[in-house]
């Protein structure tokens, strides 16, 4: 029985080892196919090899197996690398399975690791092009095993490191005589330097880490290092601790020396972003931490952009991520223009189709804006930063006023709004000895309103006051920084508004008058801005300027553009630059304010017939106030007369406050022009009929010329939304044709039949019967013969007393006529003494 045993025992080893050496032979057959090497997983081989040492034990034909394998791998291996450097990738595999399983790592493999990096190193010398993406992953595994504790395979890593750098170092040497040179060391800095052979020797990487990443960051192209670097990033998240430490170890040093060499920054952000969002131990966290504060010193903008991209509110890693950012002050001026720059744009906001009714969600496409904003909430007050915040104050603190107004017309509802942006303002303002101004404004309940749209004009004003009542010292570089967002061109009109608002509020604290014209050209354009505010702010502004009015260049191009505001659909802008105008010309000299009179007399004419009552009643006493400046100045007061037209009619105006500025300002016309109409305004019971009686007769004997003006402006008031105004119109018509239609051409008079005719359509009787009398009487003017009109003329020219009692054409009681007693049913008029114009 033991015979028998022993017999099958031999007869099944005898069957093994024969069928060993069929595999053995077949496999080598295989490893003699390199187009079959390549269509199988090569890392596999690094795996069947390791397996046979583990077997040697169990025969000798097992030592065969394994050493002829190997022999022939090695050998292939020089082979396909002797035709193609991008066969090295075969070695990234072998590194990345040993390092999977301690079992795998031999010396002899990496023995052949070795052998075919030299052989390739040599090669290289002879290529004109190097394509070996794969050197980047094989240095971060070998320079792993520098802490080996088996000193052979220490030695083996650092034969390996020198071999792959001689490789590398030809490489970039090869890139780097294809640019210039100078534009390589702009975009890579010093590190692209060549680094001579005895710097990267064997027996140095192996004693110096330092060493090993210099040489690692200044051979390797600036890809190769990425790769490099985001391999060791990876292995911060193994649960080997050993090899954890290591490769933080490497990565810090690395990135010490060469991080303005790296690229794909975002990439490596990411990485970061995911493996603290794992929980990882204190030790990976500090050193993952310390990696963005590397990586923000050299690529400051990429590092800001990615951390922008994360979701908001900011979670925990993102967080550490911005603290770690604001750890260095080199790179705040960086970070803090990047940050800047996202804040020109506006959050968004999408309807949200989900809701029963219609609302407003934030659009997470452009949520930047809001990241950026809760961003500086987290550096704003960090101490490294404090000397560079002061600087970039006056940009930080108008682009945060800029996203407190894209937030307040957001139509999502109040609870929806992320308010970072008036957080990250209080924080500036307190980190810049301005906690007063904070406390002030919280004080007005400015903080919990600024944000709603309807406030929000309102608080711009009060934080701008706020500012300059605690003289804040940041106003000299505040005011430059808007005069250069100013001069750079057109902005969204509500950043406009702010940009004026504290240009002009901080102009009115600290700058004494005149105005720079460099600062006056902007105050001119803005009289007609489109925002009515902005308009408005403007001229309070220029109306501080009366004092010194005359000191101005170019005054009379300041006045004309006030002037333009007259014509301004905004009321308040109106009333505005009414104030303006005649607090200017109150200190104006009196030869510029002589040229202007006609102009500015006109204007004031043209608001007379506005819609809005107060600006009528301002437009007539400040003509009235014109009449007393210019008293010395008869021929200046002469060319006024033709516009007194609507100052006639707007004696019957319904609004009180108009009609007391007409009686005013006739009342001073008598006294400058010595016409007999004082007595007739004095009570309350005038007769409208008889004060346009006066009027005409004096105008057109004093000064025939005025006649058509008078006539136009009527014609106007007949389309005015007052029907008394309408009335009254009707009526000057007819007396102006009774009493000046010997100086009109029958075409004129046919025009004013025409435009009376018109009015027959009025829904008014009163009106349709006032015309009916003005339309006959033009046609009687019409019919009339020439040489009655002529005898009319020369019976004015002489100045005949014209004693002949003439009826009241219209017999009309006016608005403001009380009780008249109807003996005053007819008056004599006698011409004035005053001669003809000689232009008669």
């Amino acid at each position: 029985m033991i015979s028998f045993q022993r017999q099958q025992k031999s007869s099944r080893q005898h069957h093994v080892e024969h069928l060993a050496k069929s595999l053995t032979d077949t496999y080598a057959a295989l490893l003699c196919h390199q187009s079959l090497i390549l269509a199988i997983n090569s890392s596999y081989t690094v795996h069947f090899v390791s397996k046979l040492e583990k077997q040697m034990s169990h025969g000798i034909w097992y030592w065969a197996l394994y050493k002829n394998t190997i022999s022939l791998f090695e050998d292939t291996l020089l082979i396909l690398v002797s035709k193609d450097l991008y066969k090295l990738q075969i070695l990234k595999e072998m590194t990345i399975w040993m390092s999977k399983d301690n079992s795998y790592l031999q010396e002899r493999v990496l023995v052949i690791i070795c052998k075919v990096l030299r052989f390739a190193s040599r090669k290289v010398r002879d290529y004109t092009s190097i394509d070996a993406p794969c050197l980047g992953v094989l240095a971060a595994e070998l320079s792993l095993l520098y802490s080996h504790t088996d000193l052979s395979i220490v030695q083996q890593a650092s034969l390996a490191v020198y071999y792959l750098l001689c490789t590398a170092k030809r490489q970039l040497a090869q890139q780097t005589s294809n640019k210039q040179k100078a534009t390589m060391q702009y975009s890579c800095g010093n590190s692209c330097a060549l680094a001579s052979d005895s710097e990267f020797q064997p027996g140095i990487l192996k004693q110096d880490k330092t060493k090993l990443a210099q040489s690692i960051g200044q051979n390797l192209l600036p890809s190769l290092l990425t790769d490099f670097v985001l391999y060791l990033l990876t292995k911060l998240s193994t649960s080997d601790q050993q090899t954890t430490t290591k490769a933080a170890s490497i990565l810090k040093l690395t990135l010490k020396y060469h991080a303005q060499k790296v690229t794909r920054v975002s990439q490596m952000v990411d990485t970061i972003y995911k493996q603290l969002n794992e929980n990882p131990s204190y030790f990976i966290k500090d050193v993952l931490l310390e990696v963005v504060t590397l990586l923000t010193q050299t690529s400051p903008k990429s590092v800001v952009f990615q951390l922008l991209e994360y979701p908001v509110p900011a979670d925990k890693a993102v967080m550490l991520m911005w603290q770690a950012v604001g750890t260095k002050p080199q790179a705040a001026s960086q970070v803090l223009k990047v940050i800047l720059l996202v804040l020109k744009d506006k959050p968004c906001e999408v309807e949200d189709n989900l809701q029963e009714e219609k609302c407003f969600i934030l659009d997470t496409s452009n949520m930047m804006p809001l990241a950026a904003s809760q961003a500086l909430c987290l550096l704003l007050p960090i101490n490294s930063y404090k000397k560079t915040v002061a600087q970039f104050f006056a940009e930080l603190f108008m682009a945060l006023m800029f996203q407190l107004l894209y937030i307040s017309q957001l139509r999502v509802q109040p609870k929806n709004r992320l308010l970072y942006a008036r957080d990250a303002l209080r924080i500036l303002l307190n980190c810049s000895g301005l906690q007063q101004v904070d406390m002030s404004l919280s004080e007005r309940f400015c903080w919990s309103h600024i944000y709603q749209g309807y406030y929000y004009h309102d608080g711009v004003n009060l934080i701008a006051r706020t500012l300059c009542d605690y003289d804040f010292p940041q106003f000299p570089e505040t005011l430059y920084y808007l005069h250069k967002i100013l001069v750079q061109g057109p902005r969204r009109s509500e950043e406009h508004f702010i940009i004026v608002t504290f240009f002009i509020r901080i102009l009115d604290k600290f700058c004494t008058d005149p105005l720079p014209e460099l600062f006056l050209v902007f105050f001119r354009k803005w009289i007609s801005d489109s925002n009515p505010e902005i308009s408005k702010l403007s001229l309070q502004k220029i109306s501080h300027m009366a004092p010194v009015v005359n000191k101005t260049e170019n005054v009379y191009s300041l006045l004309t553009s006030i002037l333009d505001a007259f014509a301004s659909k905004d009321d308040t802008v109106v009333i505005q630059a009414l104030i303006t105008l005649r607090r200017l010309v109150e200190n104006l000299d009196k030869v510029t304010y002589s040229s202007l009179c006609t102009k500015i007399a006109s204007s004031y004419f043209r608001l007379m017939d506005h819609h809005y009552g107060t600006i009528r009643s301002l437009a007539i006493r400040h003509f009235a106030e014109l009449l007393r400046d210019m008293s010395q100045e008869a021929s200046t007061l002469k060319n006024m007369l033709g516009g007194f037209a609507p100052l006639i009619l707007c004696l019957e105006d319904k609004d009180t406050r108009v009609v007391s500025a007409c009686k005013y300002t006739l009342t001073i016309c008598d006294s400058q022009l010595e016409w007999p109409i004082s007595n007739l305004l004095k009570d309350e019971s005038y007769n409208f009929e008889l004060v346009v009686i006066h009027v005409c007769n004096y105008l057109i004997v004093s000064h025939e010329s005025c006649v058509t003006y008078l006539i136009c402006d009527a014609l106007k008031f007949l389309g005015n939304i007052q029907v008394h105004l309408r009335r009254a119109a009707v009526i000057l018509l007819g007396y102006l044709a009774q009493l000046g239609g010997h100086l009109l051409y029958k075409d004129e008079i046919a025009v004013m039949a025409e435009a009376v005719e018109r009015m027959f359509q009025e829904d008014d009787p009163e009106i349709h019967n006032l015309a009916e009398i003005t339309h006959n009487l033009l046609k009687k003017i019409a019919n009339r013969s020439r040489s009655a009109t002529i005898k009319h003329a020369i019976q004015r020219f002489f100045k005949f007393s014209y004693s002949k009692e003439l009826k009241l054409l219209y017999n009309w009681k006016s608005t403001t006529e009380k009780d008249l007693k109807e003996i005053v049913d007819q008056e004599t008029f006698q011409l004035p003494q005053d001669p003809p114009p000689s232009d008669f």
